[in-house]
């Protein structure tokens, strides 16, 4: 039994991604689904929003085995295997694998693998690598028996995030209303599917291996990658309508999504608030942020002795329903009961 695996990804950055998965685990939590949250953009910010700066240092000074995800893929850079990773309780049901800075030097190994992963011999070590961000996953899953798996990974189309995405199957993707957004919308696409597929060669590749009966217990991932939707990041708004330039690109978004992710055609003149792939519109909460970052919790857990008084605790309330609103929606999508 495997634990679901979901991903947050756009290749371009600034769209909010991190913060999303951050109240979104929160929520889960809540709602008394265990999770587990994979922090596996080397940049690390999923690590900082949840653990403080000294906390950090002293995980990534002592460099014990499994204590970071690097720290679990690490010794299958030499002559090891994956070590069983050591998560941080944050709270009741939510538990975190920390990021790693020096998770950028496993993406030569992950690069060089992925040619010897469709050879006609010798193929264990490459897929036991390419798939060890999954192994790892599961691994972490199974230790507190969790519900769901949350990931979150850099802005690129590196090594990194395609054996991410191999390991993932469902992804959500966050945009903001601009053209970078449906740009990036348009790259992302294609490159799903094309890892999609890559992988399955390489899926049918081991299934037909001698190697394969002298590795019983040897699980893969299947690499899903199934988008559930989109979630579009608010801008400016005046006297409650969005300004032109929002309006602009935030329209387009529904025939991106279909053209380039589903490769559909496009339905023409469907706004963004009637599509149903569009699972919320995240809005702003302003001052908020900077208040919750502060105490190091979630804006819908900010309390009157926070100084989330007046406007700001009708805010914090507006919060808890959005985001409850939305761990439903993508609840139902992968499967898990809330």
């Amino acid at each position: 039994m495997t634990s679901p695996v979901l991903t947050f990804f756009n290749n371009k950055g600034g769209v909010g991604k991190t913060s999303l998965i951050y109240h979104l685990a929160w929520m889960f939590a809540s709602l008394r689904k265990r999770v587990v949250i994979i922090d596996l953009d080397p940049q690390a910010n999923l690590t900082a929003a949840f653990l403080d700066e000294d906390k950090i240092e002293a995980i990534w000074n002592q460099q014990d085995l499994g204590s970071t995800i690097y720290q679990c893929v690490k010794p299958l850079t030499g002559v090891g295997d994956i070590a069983e990773p050591v998560l941080q309780n944050i709270a009741t049901d939510l538990f975190l694998l920390p990021g790693d800075v020096n998770l950028s030097g496993y993406e030569d190994a992950l690069s060089a693998e992925w040619p010897n992963s469709m050879g006609d011999n010798n193929l264990y070590r490459p897929m036991r690598i390419l798939s060890s961000f999954w192994q790892v996953m599961q691994m972490a899953a199974q230790k507190v028996q969790a519900d769901i798996i949350l990931v979150d990974i850099g802005p690129n189309l590196g090594a990194i995030n395609r054996s991410v995405l191999v390991a993932t199957d469902y992804v959500t993707i966050p945009l903001g209303a601009d053209l970078f957004s449906l740009q990036g919308l348009k790259n992302l696409g294609p490159t799903l599917r094309g890892w999609k597929n890559l992988w399955q060669k390489r899926l049918d590749n081991w299934n037909t291996s001698t190697e394969k009966s002298s590795f019983p217990d040897f699980r893969l991932p299947q690499g899903k990658m199934l988008t559930i939707g989109y979630l579009c990041q608010q801008h400016g708004v005046r006297l409650d309508r969005p300004v032109k330039a929002y309006d602009k690109w935030v329209q387009r978004i529904p025939d991106v999504y279909r053209e380039y992710v589903l490769n559909e055609t496009p339905q023409k003149k469907l706004r963004q608030e009637d599509d149903p792939y569009c699972l919320a519109t995240i809005k702003h909460y302003r001052s908020l942020i900077p208040m919750a970052q502060e105490y190091r919790k979630p804006i819908f857990n900010l309390t009157s002795a926070d100084g989330a008084i007046g406007s700001h605790a009708n805010a914090v309330q507006d919060a808890k329903k959005d985001f409850r609103l939305l761990a439903g929606k993508i609840a139902e999508k992968i499967g898990v009961q809330l």
